[in-house]
């Protein structure tokens, strides 16, 4: 899709801001209809500037910008509902869906699906409503809109996952039963739970948890390659990284 020249009111949410020259700010931004986009929102960062207030990650807003190319003039912002609350731990696993969004997603493509997954994480992760497990989902079906979805209910010879078996994934050809040897070792009950096809009670076994958590991390690292997670490494350094405390961005 490529990058109209003007736009008005589309929903969206800032992914990342940083500062640019004296007064403005450079803008990551995901929209359903237009994906992601890069904006400069002048004079944003002056003192007198109320938009520094609203570009804010995690508030849903009503964006409008003109331009074409990589970097488009934000020129209004408005508020589209209340901020969602993250705080503590979870707001590091909001930071960690943005990086994911900008490290992954290419510009000017719409993702509506993708949008409302997004959305309903990060409510998910306000609430506390299995958070751990949202960010499992959001990474599947982040890796299916790119058109790298897991195959997590078939093994690579079409036969169907069972429950009681282990399986050796193999990254971009699935899983096949496991034999002896080093391989990425996932239990069958855990494939199945995160294709949707568990049991309600595996999203909250040890496991199953730890076996999603291995295998998102190993099919994500083939796209985003060597370069560390920023999210990652702030999370380690913060509070809420000690004291055995099982937090979510650390199980991404």
């Amino acid at each position: 899709m490529s990058a109209p020249h003007k736009v008005q009111l589309a929903p969206g949410f800032v992914l990342h801001r940083r500062p640019y020259r004296d007064t403005s700010l450079l803008v990551e931004a995901f929209s359903p209809e237009y994906g992601r986009v890069g904006l400069v929102a002048r004079g944003a960062a002056s003192g007198r500037s109320r938009r520094a207030a609203l570009l804010q990650p995690f508030s849903p807003l009503l964006l409008s910008w003109s331009g074409r190319g990589e970097l488009a003039t934000l020129t209004s912002v408005e508020a589209d509902g209340t901020p969602i609350p993250l705080s503590g731990g979870t707001l590091y696993s909001g930071f960690y869906l943005n990086e994911l969004l900008t490290r992954l997603l290419q510009r000017h493509e719409p993702h509506p699906q993708l949008f409302a997954v997004y959305r309903l994480a990060l409510q998910q992760l306000a609430d506390g409503d299995d958070a751990e497990w949202a960010l499992r989902l959001f990474e599947r079906e982040l890796l299916s809109e790119l058109g790298y979805g897991l195959m997590l209910l078939e093994d690579a010879q079409g036969a169907a996952i069972e429950s009681g078996c282990d399986y050796c994934y193999h990254l971009e050809h699935g899983p096949l039963p496991a034999v002896d040897g080093q391989c990425l070792r996932i239990a069958g009950r855990s494939l199945l739970a995160l294709g949707g096809r568990g049991a309600e009670a595996d999203r909250r076994d040890a496991t199953v948890l730890n076996d999603c958590k291995r295998l998102m991390r190993a099919a994500l690292r083939l796209y985003l390659g060597e370069k560390p997670l920023a999210s990652r490494e702030l999370f380690r350094r913060s509070p809420f990284a000690g004291g055995g405390q099982r937090h979510n961005e650390e199980q991404a």
